[in-house]
């Protein structure tokens, strides 16, 4: 499929309604991610007196929050966007690949955390859950990365520092919430296995990307 040209964020939304699925970054597939079918102009540029500008990144969070859109690390740990409409599908799927954490492990105690505080950014979640020691932060990151990849969590929006001028700036901060209290319960789930979930999933992509092979759609998807 060749995807059109995106300028702006309502033309992102758009094309992330029409095809389902779409990575962040580089995806492993040729052209698939929102970063390859943006224009020149809005990709990642440094200037040379200093500074950046990145008009993609910047978009995100606009996109999460006023599309029927959900955001996470999906894809092979990597970020990416996936329509509502497919959400309940990939949930099905990915939670039976990854059922709810044991009660005493790690995992569980961050989701029991997030639900009861409601939604957090990633480093105050991270102190509420006692990761405050040296070489916490990247232990940590990889408990919510792999609860991503399972559905647990998602990112609700992003949240920026401000100057002195009241300006956001920066890379700005995930604000991470459980899919079941952003969505609702019932647009976590799906009236089908996980295997036809499985494969609906795969079919539609066979049909979107049709130069990938069978490997990159199966890494695709975990």
């Amino acid at each position: 499929m060749n995807f059109p040209k995106i300028y702006n964020a309502p033309q992102m939304m758009e094309l992330i309604q029409q095809i389902g699925f779409l990575p962040l970054l580089d995806s492993g597939i040729d052209g698939f991610s929102a970063e390859d079918i943006v224009d020149e102009d809005c990709r990642y540029i440094n200037f040379p007196e200093g500074g950046w500008d990145w008009p993609l990144w910047k978009w995100k969070g606009q996109i999460v929050t006023d599309s029927p859109c959900v955001y996470g690390k999906f894809f092979n740990k990597k970020a990416g966007f996936i329509s509502r409409e497919w959400w309940p599908d990939f949930c099905n799927y990915r939670r039976s690949k990854n059922p709810r954490p044991d009660y005493e492990s790690i995992e569980s105690a961050i989701l029991d955390v997030l639900k009861n505080s409601g939604s957090m950014i990633t480093r105050e979640l991270r102190a509420a859950c006692g990761f405050t020691g040296p070489k916490m932060r990247s232990r940590f990151d990889s408990y919510i990365t792999r609860l991503q990849m399972a559905t647990y969590i998602v990112t609700e929006d992003f949240v920026y520092p401000l100057d002195k001028h009241n300006r956001e700036y920066g890379w700005g901060w995930a604000l991470l919430n459980t899919p079941e209290d952003l969505f609702g319960k019932s647009a976590c789930e799906c009236d089908c296995s996980p295997e036809e979930s499985y494969e609906r999933i795969k079919e539609h992509l066979h049909q979107l990307l049709p130069d990938a092979s069978e490997k990159q759609l199966e890494k695709l998807m975990g």
